[in-house]
């Protein structure tokens, strides 16, 4: 997905789900603070969002512009319609969110997650397409360690989870972090 197809996206759900604030929850919400963002972090071809002040609207959006739609047949790419619990992050993730505003998206803000919230997101759920994500981010030098681990401190985690994300993240910065013991 490009910058431009997740402007389109963000212009089409809030037409749908009539609310001028789109929440970008997903992998694609790199496209707000890196519109340039590289190769694998822009692989998908989806884009998981939900209307800030119509949550329950997110299902018109999956319907209408979703996963098989003739929007996603005639564009190659489809908005997810998703919950507001879809993803944990760390506490004041909303403070945070950087807005994507422009003539493309008609008026229509996309609120995309910060990349460390979106990283912490990412390292939580830790399927593989999430970890080559969060590889890749920290090879990059896109995510820093010290900010991971400030923002790991406030996310509510049990406590093997949360040693499970730490463990991931510090294999992700290996040059900058004790050696991680153990598979996670």
């Amino acid at each position: 997905m490009r910058r431009s197809d997740l402007e389109h996206v963000i212009r089409a759900a809030g037409a749908i789900a009539n609310d001028p604030e789109i929440i970008v929850i997903g992998s694609q919400s790199i496209l707000g603070s890196f519109p340039e963002a590289p190769g694998l972090l822009v692989r998908s071809i989806e884009a998981d969002v939900y209307p800030l002040h119509h949550p329950e609207r997110a299902d018109l959006i999956d319907g209408a512009i979703g996963e098989g739609s003739a929007f996603h047949e005639l564009f190659g790419y489809y908005a997810q319609g998703v919950g507001e619990d879809t993803a944990i992050l760390p506490a004041g993730w909303r403070d945070r969110l950087v807005p994507v505003n422009n003539a493309n998206t008609n008026g229509v803000t996309g609120l995309c997650l910060e990349i460390h919230d979106l990283a912490i997101s990412k390292y939580v759920a830790g399927r593989e397409k999430d970890r080559e994500f969060t590889r890749e981010l920290a090879k990059r030098g896109l995510t820093g360690l010290p900010t991971l681990l400030k923002r790991l401190d406030h996310t509510e985690l049990s406590d093997e989870l949360r040693a499970v994300v730490k463990a991931r993240m510090t294999r992700d910065f290996p040059s900058r972090s004790s050696k991680p013991t153990g598979a996670v």
